[in-house]
């Protein structure tokens, strides 16, 4: 069974997740921005005795990208993302500053994910689902066996991500709500990278941007 823990981090109240199959470790989105919450992170990570087998982006706005540096270059994990994502990643570091974050060090991946991609952690895998539309690479993980999905920024509860950033598209994100996310089972546990949970059916029926039916 998996080990959720999330962390909420920085200005923006953006959600860092650490998932653990055994003493497997997944970090998604790492948005630590400072030292206490940095350290915080690293505590968890030493108290549960794990070791960190992916770093994970959904997306890349710079909210779910602040720990990246830190966590490849300490527990030595691969970094991967979308490759459309790329530019979006590289950008960070031209405009850090100005949202409060001179420090911020850029961190390039190891290798890029692709719709249908699986990541194995223990004995239980999680499948690359390609939803962009707040980002133009934007991924999601879906742990079918668990039936749970950390969906970034496309769903929140009784919201979704905006659209207006470069590379943002309004049709796309509803697009790619309905035909990836809205096709998973109803007691599928959405974990949003803002906010508190939710479920896909819960979504379907009541979210008002993109619910299929009205309840």
């Amino acid at each position: 069974m998996l080990k959720i823990k999330t962390f909420t981090f920085n200005p923006f109240q953006e959600n860092t997740y650490v998932i653990n199959h055994g003493s497997e470790a997944v970090i998604i989105d790492p948005g630590n921005s400072d030292k206490n919450e940095t350290a915080t992170l690293d505590q968890y990570i030493s108290d549960e005795k794990l070791t960190v087998k992916y770093l994970l982006n959904t997306h890349c706005h710079i909210d779910h990208v602040l720990g990246n540096y830190h966590v490849k270059e300490k527990y030595k994990a691969p970094f991967m993302i979308h490759e459309l994502d790329l530019s979006v990643l590289r950008a960070v570091k031209s405009y850090a500053p100005n949202y409060g974050f001179p420090l911020y060090a850029e961190c390039l991946p190891n290798s890029f994910l692709k719709e249908g991609d699986e990541i194995f952690l223990g004995n239980t895998k999680a499948k690359v689902l390609f939803v962009p539309g707040h980002a133009p690479g934007h991924i999601a993980f879906y742990f079918e066996d668990e039936k749970k999905i950390f969906s970034g920024d496309v769903l929140f509860r009784s919201s979704i991500g905006r659209t207006d950033l470069p590379g943002g598209n309004f049709d796309t994100l509803i697009e790619s709500i309905h035909q990836k996310l809205f096709t998973l089972p109803d007691e599928v546990t959405v974990y949003s990278g803002h906010g508190p949970t939710t479920t896909v059916g819960e979504e379907k029926v009541s979210n008002p941007f993109c619910a299929l039916t009205i309840k």
